[in-house]
């Protein structure tokens, strides 16, 4: 089987807010699912089982989920979900606020966000699935969600290798030829057969997520 045909499947892109006793932190997932329409509504999220973030809802049983809108920028999508939270200060530089409860909601140009705590949970090879009861939220969506599509089709972003969507490129397929540069901030991929990355000036940045040259490395 191709596994490449499965980038048509379709997903979302959220940022889960998290605790650990007093410390706040966040990540970027892109599997949820409504699971109930009916109160109490449920709804289904997963994440990598080493992760900081899934530690954090194993442990204080309780999450925020922002959905992320077109305009978000991708540097905040690189902060959020291409470093861990275990030893950094994710939320640093990232509009945010912390609800009553201790966790934090991020409002990065995000459509609507929603408070859950978890009812159960399963583990499937590396990844664990949460299923979570909203206990509140917004009163009203604005802005267009991003899904995983934009992201990675307009934003020319790219998933860690620990996400459940993550594909390993083929060269023979992308034509990378050992010639593309990736970012390791974003992973946003360069690859232009008529310019070189060498050939780009000094002070040229990621259009994702705005780092600079020496984040990038031969793909």
């Amino acid at each position: 089987m191709n596994y490449s045909v499965l980038s048509n499947f379709t997903y979302g892109m959220y940022a889960v807010g998290v605790k650990d006793g007093n410390k706040v932190s966040a990540a970027i997932v892109t599997c949820v699912s409504q699971i109930s329409g009916v109160k109490p509504c449920k709804i289904a999220i997963n994440l990598n089982s080493d992760s900081y973030s899934c530690e954090c809802i194993k442990k204080e049983k309780i999450f925020t989920l922002a959905v992320l809108s077109e305009n978000t920028p991708g540097s905040v999508i690189g902060a959020l979900g291409l470093v861990s939270g275990r030893n950094t200060d994710k939320l640093k530089n990232i509009r945010h606020k912390v609800l009553q409860e201790g966790v934090p909601v991020i409002k990065e140009n995000t459509c609507c966000w929603t408070l859950c705590k978890v009812t159960d949970e399963l583990t499937a090879d590396d990844q664990t699935i949460f299923i979570a009861e909203i206990v509140a939220g917004s009163e009203k969506s604005v802005g267009t969600p991003m899904t995983y599509a934009y992201y990675r089709d307009v934003l020319g972003g790219s998933a860690p290798v620990d996400s459940p969507v993550y594909i390993k490129p083929n060269p023979s397929v992308d034509g990378f030829g050992g010639e593309a540069f990736i970012c390791t901030i974003c992973g946003y991929v360069y690859n232009d057969p008529n310019f070189g990355f060498e050939e780009l000036p000094k002070n040229w940045v990621c259009p994702v997520c705005g780092a600079t040259k020496t984040a990038f490395v031969r793909n």
